[in-house]
């Protein structure tokens, strides 16, 4: 089977909440948690982190030496390009794409991701078919999808909440994304021309029911201080499940309530930065 990694984007340059990559949750630093989490799923053979050569990323380094974390250091706004240079550097055959704000990212969920991009849809999974799937035109492809997620931008819309996005997609489709992508927005948040463009294989994963209005990616004070009372909430466990705090949000409803006036952004922004 090709190698399948995980690359988690990671930089201390946040707009809204500065060097929020290393901030405490329960203990340890949120990117930690998102690597430690994204360890325990099945279908990956290596995570890798992904930050940028600029020196204000020194600590995100230092903290993957110390953990012995694999770390690539690239381009610091063409995040495909990062990309793109991790995978080919770890030799990825599959590249999955998690963002190091997403400390409740579920390892069950980028199973179901990744074996959905495979070809291996469990019953009851409801699919949103992006483009469809092809004849295999390639001797080593394994899966009838270029691209998988559980997450795409309107019209297509998401089902899942905010903080457990997953992104699948062959290096053969990435290295022609990397080729290929012209816009900003494009070479920034990586994925874009490959459900953009409709000449790759893309399928979307949906949930029923819809939790997608709840918000548990971390961008602002109040996404740190609910996350932080979730994990208080299990503490010490670190390896509870999406579904489990699904749960503990039916049991406390007023946890919805703490960034609930946080407004996502959309996936055209690009850093003014840049």
């Amino acid at each position: 089977m090709l190698k399948t990694i995980a690359i988690i984007q990671a930089r201390m340059g946040s707009s809204r909440l500065p060097g929020k990559v290393l901030l405490d949750i329960s203990g340890q630093p949120m990117l930690a948690r998102v690597v430690e989490r994204s360890r325990l799923a099945r279908t990956l053979e290596e995570v890798v982190v992904a930050t940028t050569s600029d020196p204000s990323d020194d600590p995100v380094a230092a903290l993957c030496t110390r953990r012995g974390y694999p770390c690539y250091r690239g381009s610091q706004h063409d995040v495909l390009d990062r990309y793109y240079q991790a995978a080919k550097t770890h030799a990825a055959g599959v590249v999955v794409r998690i963002t190091a704000d997403c400390p409740l990212i579920d390892p069950a969920m980028i199973d179901q991701t990744v074996e959905a991009f495979r070809g291996h849809v469990g019953s009851g999974t409801p699919l949103t078919v992006i483009s469809s799937p092809k004849s295999r035109s390639h001797p080593d492809d394994e899966s009838p999808w270029d691209f998988a997620a559980n997450r795409l931008p309107p019209p297509w819309g998401r089902t899942f909440p905010i903080g457990l996005d997953t992104e699948v997609c062959t290096f053969r489709a990435l290295e022609r994304a990397w080729k290929e992508a012209d816009k900003p927005y494009q070479r920034e948040h990586v994925m874009p021309y490959l459900y953009d463009h409709g000449a790759f294989r893309a399928l979307l994963l949906n949930t029923e029911p819809d939790y997608g209005a709840l918000r548990w990616t971390v961008d602002t004070a109040e996404d740190l201080e609910l996350v932080r009372q979730v994990y208080a909430s299990f503490d010490p466990r670190w390896d509870f499940s999406w579904l489990e705090v699904i749960d503990l949000f039916k049991r406390q409803p007023s946890l919805a309530q703490i960034n609930r006036q946080v407004q996502h952004k959309d996936f055209r922004a690009v850093d003014p930065r840049r």
